[in-house]
């Protein structure tokens, strides 16, 4: 993709995307994991009349480098703030999904003052014991096999089978992009899923934060967020039908009516 950019951070390097309104107000967006920022196509397209869209890919995923050792929620965050440094941006709006989402509620607690809206979509925040564990047999798995070995598994819980059979394109895309995910980056942020603990901490949120699930997403229930939406003050919350957990490209065009009217934009 032209136009990437390698931000050097913390001894790695993070490869971000800017396009869009130069002299706009920013929106950063961040993927979920074992994907990277072109995952973003369907919003980017329409958030460039309005914002300067970036996106990164996060560490161990995309162009970015891969630190070594597990990661926690902290570098995480880390990374997205030195997105914002590197572009001179004091305040942005956020879009997640997934580990995307939960890093960005992180922001909302931890650096609030560098946000102005948070979108968090498909995403938890905390990780009870079957949720925890079962990032174990993911990391077994890649261990021995490679990233290859889960994307199957992991496909059927990213979008509805209607979507699959009718979209190649992005699936074949999907899955370049998650093959092409460094293991050691994979299994990194996986230790960080499992040390998710935010959903105590929700309450201290003080900016408008819109949660979106999919109705068919297992990773993220519906009432996990709707609890999320509930716990968080000044929150929204959106339930997007016939749509897995990767919702911005399973249903694209409600995905983006659900932030555009959440952004005013």
């Amino acid at each position: 993709m032209s136009g990437r950019i390698s931000i050097a951070h913390d001894g790695f390097s993070l490869s971000a995307l800017a396009t869009g309104q130069q002299d706009g107000p920013t929106i950063l967006l961040s993927n979920s994991l074992g994907a990277g920022l072109g995952m973003w196509a369907p919003q980017r397209a329409f958030l460039e009349s309005h914002y300067r869209v970036i996106g990164y890919d996060t560490r161990g995923h995309g162009q970015s480098g891969t630190p070594a050792g597990d990661y926690n929620f902290d570098d995480l965050t880390g990374d997205a703030i030195a997105v914002l440094d590197h572009f001179g941006v004091e305040t942005a709006d956020y879009v997640g999904l997934s580990l995307g989402g939960m890093t960005g509620l992180g922001l909302a607690l931890d650096h609030n003052k560098r946000f102005g809206k948070i979108v968090c979509a498909c995403a938890r925040a905390d990780a009870p014991p079957p949720f925890a564990t079962s990032w174990d047999d993911r990391i077994a798995g890649i261990s021995n096999g490679g990233m290859s070995t889960i994307w199957p598994g992991t496909l059927e819980k990213w979008l509805t089978q209607s979507f699959i059979m009718q979209n190649d394109d992005t699936v074949d895309a999907l899955g370049n992009d998650f093959t092409s995910t460094t293991v050691a980056g994979y299994t990194g942020c996986a230790r960080a899923l499992q040390t998710l603990d935010y959903l105590k901490r929700l309450g201290d949120v003080d900016m408008p934060v819109l949660f979106i699930s999919g109705e068919d997403d297992l990773g993220a229930a519906p009432a996990v967020m709707q609890n999320m939406a509930g716990t968080t003050p000044n929150s929204s919350y959106v339930n997007i039908p016939d749509c897995a957990h990767v919702a911005n490209l399973n249903q694209p065009d409600a995905f983006n009516r659900a932030i555009a009217d959440f952004l005013e934009v």
